[in-house]
């Protein structure tokens, strides 16, 4: 009874990409043949910018060389690893329906941002007006919320800029790439053959009307900023232990240096009071010591 019954070959799940996104180690040109992030627009809605991405022509759509995008693909997830490694804040942007559950575990994975919803503009460029009621949290390097002391330096209270944007659909948030071009913040976007590649800081071009492509790239992303955090938080942790085990032994020396210290001021005291009391001593009772040996 163990060869009865149908047996599935594998086969597509739509929330697979995002209940277990795939690694920056896993991007492979069938993964993305399979996502359908070569296919492009039209090709009288074309840009010309993307000439060099562009592989050829295929019943009117332009067609994206497969290699081209993994290789901007990998060249993305390390720069967001880089990022995430020395601690800075990511911000993870898309806003076409069925993009909300792809950013959110991006931004979960990341330890960073998300945003699904119209992007409010001077969000950036007028960040004290807008979001200026907001309170902002000190983390340290093991994302741990650090105690509030007594002593806050004068910006605390200033709305915190992200140090890198990964947007899905540059298209619809033109004003939030320009704001980030203003005060000089990198920014990673999927980029078609109708979009301006110049837009962004580090395009990767795919297929941005693929549901699929995007959940894959936004996964692929968020697993490259895991990974680089994990790699912060063990080094931050092994960097407090050795500082442990120092102020530890530290102390030890000090401890012992202390009670050295202290015998050594007890002997010398013990020997004054000894040489004290000899010379205290009256000349009868000398006398009669010498008489009675």
């Amino acid at each position: 009874t163990g060869q009865l019954g149908t047996r599935l070959s594998p086969h597509y799940s739509p929330s697979l990409l995002i209940r277990n996104p795939p690694s920056p180690r896993d991007i492979t040109l069938s993964l993305l043949l399979a996502s359908q992030a070569h296919l492009g627009h039209s090709t009288s809605l074309w840009n010309p910018a993307n000439q060099r991405y562009i592989l050829g022509v295929r019943q009117g759509i332009h067609i994206l060389c497969l290699e081209t995008i993994a290789a901007h693909l990998r060249r993305a997830a390390k720069i967001v690893e880089g990022v995430s490694e020395k601690g800075g804040l990511i911000l993870f942007v898309g806003t076409r329906p069925g993009h909300e559950r792809a950013v959110v575990k991006a931004a979960n994975l990341a330890g960073g941002c998300h945003l699904f919803e119209r992007w409010t503009p001077g969000a950036i460029t007028n960040a004290s007006q807008i979001l200026g009621h907001g309170k902002v949290v000190e983390m340290d390097m093991r994302d741990r919320k650090q105690a509030e002391s007594e002593e806050k330096p004068e910006d605390i209270n200033r709305p915190v800029k992200p140090d890198l944007v990964v947007c899905l659909n540059p298209l619809e948030n033109y004003i939030l790439l320009h704001e980030c071009g203003l005060y000089g913040i990198p920014t990673i976007g999927v980029i078609d053959t109708d979009a301006d590649p110049t837009w962004v800081t580090y395009p990767v071009p795919a297929n941005d009307d693929s549901l699929r492509a995007m959940h894959l790239i936004a996964g692929i992303l968020g697993r490259a900023a895991e990974e680089g955090r994990n790699r912060r938080i063990r080094r931050a942790e092994r960097e407090a232990m050795e500082t442990a085990q120092a102020a530890a032994e530290t102390q030890v020396m000090a401890e012992a240096r202390e009670n050295t210290e202290f015998d050594a001021g007890a002997w010398e005291t013990e020997q004054e009071d000894g040489v004290a009391g000899r010379s205290r001593r009256p000349p009868r009772e000398d006398r009669e010591r010498r008489e009675r040996r």
